[in-house]
């Protein structure tokens, strides 16, 4: 646990969001969003209260898979603006004491980067051995069993060298050799340009896809395979993803952020929790935050919830800071999830938990999951299995801005559905309303920001069961805070049998009962979440 009486640096005492640029606001009528668009609400963020925010890709790209195909590591795709714009929004941040974080997508590039173009023309070239390249088995056949992501086989045939090279996700976007220093030095170098300019930090794109298996082993079958999530799974990944090497790899990215100043690295990691932390390094030396996806990967069950923070919280290094992410750009909204009812919990917990919170643009105000017709379908992964509805089409859509046409968001045709509900619900009308959505996380923003508690303090697992989940936070020399929150739609009640508890009631779901004194047992209505100020906590 980290001490209490060292200061917190910005990516620990703030809250970190996600705008996916093509659907934040739209400056020039062409229905995608831009740069232009992302300053021109820095305005609306800094009054949320965010600290930093993270942009997901802006690179120049053909578009296979949305940005995440990069053919230029060191650009700006003319789709979102020019560098003058970069550069702009990198000043306009600063000048709010805000932070920008890039994405950086180290485990592949498209097929139509200048390096794969090199690597595939010849075995002979300079950069051949930049990307994973293998024969082909006796019979032709793939190398191994291994799949993508996206569906089928992790490898294509090139008939130029007469290999298979592989994709860890769509055929556009090959693997690069993560075992090649030279593409250590070439990615450590764009980390380089971007910090140069001002960047605060990268969110690394699959960190736990970089290094595969130096054997080229298959993959073992899954006994709990579901066919309903695709047919990535049907194989455990052990020799695909996650290997030792890679954590050599971690500590010279986390090298190159250290050669600067308050810089942070944040790593995408779908790995079981024992491995995940694993990803903080042994020495501190790897990446400061590996994400933490148990509010997205578990149901939505107190006990489940309970039992996972406790033991994440018992097995951070000492040294390690915590991060909690309830939504991105990948996963379905929490909304659609939990249910509109249960949003206010889902948020007061989010915020209120020991570590760095990420929230995802949209969920402030509720935005669920739009429906997509499948003739409209633009993301691969809902293209290839549009049957099984693991698109991400539905949590990509346009930002709701106000009543206007199209939400605020462009005066063109949006590059996607806007949600239909966008004149009776959004920011401009949630943001006058002091019962909104958008006004409840305001508060808690408020007040996660001013108290030291919440923002550093110690987490203490008070109860949880089929309905409820309670905790406290406390620092030293400060005022101790309980959060009960009821995880289900009926009504509970939260007795403590050792330990009678009382306080006020500072923020609630209900603001009606906001500033009323409670104690032990107590009852709480369905979906309701409440923050106590104890009157002694021992």
């Amino acid at each position: 646990m980290i001490q209490e009486a060292k200061k917190l640096l910005w990516w620990q005492e703030g809250i970190i969001y996600q705008i996916y640029p093509r659907s934040f606001q739209d400056t020039n009528g062409d229905g995608i969003g831009d740069l232009k668009g992302v300053i021109s609400r820095l305005n609306y963020l800094e009054w949320l209260g965010v600290k930093g925010i993270w942009l997901s890709p802006i690179y120049p790209s053909p578009n296979a898979d949305f940005g995440y195909d990069v053919t230029d590591h060191k650009g700006i795709d003319p789709t979102f603006g020019t560098m003058e714009d970069f550069d702009l929004l990198v000043s306009e941040l600063h000048k709010r004491k805000m932070k920008l974080v890039m994405d950086l997508m180290p485990n592949h590039t498209s097929v139509e980067h200048p390096w794969f173009k090199a690597s595939s023309s010849s075995v002979e070239d300079p950069k051949h051995n930049w990307y994973m390249w293998k024969e082909a088995k006796q019979d032709g056949s793939e190398p191994n069993n291994w799949l993508s992501a996206f569906n089928g086989p992790m490898w294509e045939w090139n008939d130029t060298v007469k290999k298979y090279y592989c994709h860890s996700f769509k055929k556009e976007q090959p693997d690069l050799d993560w075992r090649n220093p030279e593409v250590h030095e070439a990615t450590f170098d764009i980390m380089r340009f971007w910090f140069d300019r001002g960047v605060d930090g990268f969110r690394i794109d699959m960190l736990h896809h970089l290094v595969k298996d130096e054997l080229y082993r298959d993959n073992p079958s899954n006994p709990e395979y579901d066919a309903s999530s695709g047919t990535y799974n049907s194989h455990i990944p052990v020799y695909s993803s996650d290997q030792p090497y890679l954590h050599k790899v971690i500590a010279m990215f986390r090298k190159i952020a250290d050669e600067y100043e308050d810089r942070v690295l944040i790593g995408e990691c779908y790995v079981p929790m024992h491995k995940l932390i694993m990803y903080y390094g042994p020495n501190n030396d790897g990446v400061h935050l590996p994400f933490n996806f148990l509010l997205i990967n578990n149901n939505w069950n107190p006990t489940k919830i309970a039992g996972n923070v406790a033991r994440y919280d018992r097995m951070l290094p000492e040294f390690a800071w915590p991060t909690y992410v309830m939504g991105n750009h990948d996963q379905p909204r929490i909304a659609g999830r939990v249910g509109v009812e249960q949003t206010r919990a889902a948020a007061m917990m989010l915020l209120t938990l020991r570590g760095t919170p990420f929230m995802n643009c949209g969920d402030e105000i509720g935005v669920k999951g739009v429906p997509i017709p499948v003739d409209e379908l633009l993301d691969p992964q809902g293209i290839e299995l549009p049957h099984l509805n693991l698109g991400r089409d539905p949590m990509r859509t346009p930002m709701i801005w106000s009543s206007e046409q199209n939400a605020g968001f462009t005066k063109g045709k949006p590059w996607l559905r806007i949600d239909k509900c966008y004149k009776t619900h959004n920011v401009e009308i949630q943001k006058q309303d002091k019962y909104s959505l958008l006004t409840f996380y305001k508060r808690l923003i408020d007040f996660r920001k001013s108290e030291k508690s919440i923002t550093e303090g110690h987490y203490y697992h008070i109860h949880s069961d089929s309905q409820i989940y309670v905790f406290v936070r406390k620092a030293e020399d400060s005022n101790a805070y309980m959060i009960i929150l009821n995880l289900s739609h009926r009504p509970c009640y939260f007795k403590s049998e050792k330990i009678p508890y009382s306080g006020i009631i500072i923020i609630s779901s209900d603001i009606e009962l906001e500033g009323l004194r409670v104690k032990t047992p107590l009852e709480l209505g369905g979906d309701e979440g409440i923050i106590v100020k104890l009157d002694n906590f021992i």
